[in-house]
């Protein structure tokens, strides 16, 4: 029987790493320039391993193998087959990132050798007073303005930074450039890609001694000019369920994320059509599903496999869920049940972004 699956984080060093992992979650951590923890992984750069149950020591290709929809869910597995689709990481910045910027499906298959795209969303799990970060370019920003300052060094004129606070969201569609800033740890959903297009990095050295390598061209082709995406914070739309609180904040086609507030019990449900990821960032509690329990801290990721069926998330803790969503049966008929009206759905970034395409 497959059972909620906790995994051995990976753990990668970055120059702008730190060590706020270890301070806030109590992990060991082999250096103080652990930049990313890889949490529930399946890619060529990393793929997690069980840490938990029968299943230790198992990768989570190697699960995906033998369990396909039956872990996957069928609806996932029919649209992926075997590729996990998604990504879960926390992200530590001791120094600014890179400004970056990732692309799109159609771009990524053409100029990435058939990789995905790169579409993400941030939680900030904690944020230092004053802490900023990189969101979009600033209005009016032409392709021309932004390439004649990037030559000239003069770029931060053109990008529009904002201040961030513990439980802000961020949703990061495919070309919108962006950088995380210092005193920022943030928990990421994104699609399953490790394609990132460095458009300027401070002229800073990497481990080598030399100037990190940047993608301009790529990053021109793929930056959107236009406007359309958001350079705001989410806000959300929040439903009571007997004392916890679950907000919808993102339902694009390559996600959807929504963080619930458990201050007793909440009920969920894997119906065998896709798995859920969970992720807490606050608090501690208890997963129990039909067959058993399983504890869990902040910091601990865990993956529901769609065969799970009823489970129960208990304590006193903030869980990040995230899944790869059908827009209908798993967020405008639940919200529209619970008084919203289509036009109040669309606060909810992404979920109206197909018919924006077409």
């Amino acid at each position: 029987m497959l059972y909620p699956l906790m995994f051995q984080p990976i753990l990668k060093e970055k120059i702008w790493g730190g060590k706020a992992i270890q301070k806030k979650f109590g992990r060991s951590l082999p250096s103080d320039k652990i930049g990313e923890s890889w949490d529930v992984a399946c890619h060529k750069n990393g793929t997690s391993v069980v840490a938990n149950g029968s299943l230790k020591g198992k990768t989570l290709e190697q699960l995906i193998d033998s369990y396909s929809s039956t872990l996957l869910g069928h609806q996932i597995y029919k649209r992926y087959s075997n590729k996990f689709p998604l990504l879960i990481k926390i992200l530590d910045a001791n120094q600014y990132l890179s400004v970056q910027v990732h692309p799109s499906d159609a771009y990524a298959a053409l100029h990435e050798d058939g990789q995905m795209g790169k579409t993400e969303m941030w939680y900030i799990i904690h944020a230092e007073p004053g802490a900023r970060l990189i969101y979009g370019v600033l209005p009016d920003t032409t392709k021309s303005d932004f390439e004649n300052a990037l030559r000239k060094g003069q770029l931060e004129k053109y990008l529009n930074s904002i201040e961030v606070n513990s439980g802000d969201v961020l949703y990061i569609p495919a070309g919108v450039v962006h950088a995380i800033g210092p005193g920022i740890m943030i928990c990421e959903i994104q699609q399953n890609s490790d394609t990132t297009y460095r458009v300027y990095d401070c002229h800073r050295l990497g481990d080598d001694g030399k100037p990190r390598e940047l993608h301009i061209d790529k990053a021109l082709d793929v930056i959107d000019f236009t406007g359309k995406h958001p350079r705001e914070k989410l806000s959300g739309l929040s439903v009571n369920e007997d004392g916890s609180i679950r907000t919808h904040y993102v339902a694009c086609p390559h996600f959807a994320m929504e963080k619930i507030e458990c201050r007793g019990a909440v009920k969920e449900i894997a119906d065998g059509s896709k798995f859920f990821t969970l992720t807490a960032v606050e608090g501690h509690g208890e997963l129990e599903y039909a067959e058993g329990k399983q504890a869990f801290k902040a910091g601990d990721s865990m993956l529901i496999p769609a065969c799970l069926g009823e489970y129960y998330i208990k304590g006193n803790c903030t869980v990040i869920k995230a899944y790869v969503p059908d827009r209908e049966k798993d967020i405008i008929e639940p919200l529209t049940a619970k008084g919203y009206t289509l036009e109040q759905l669309k606060i909810i970034a992404g979920l109206f972004e197909q018919e924006a395409q077409n």
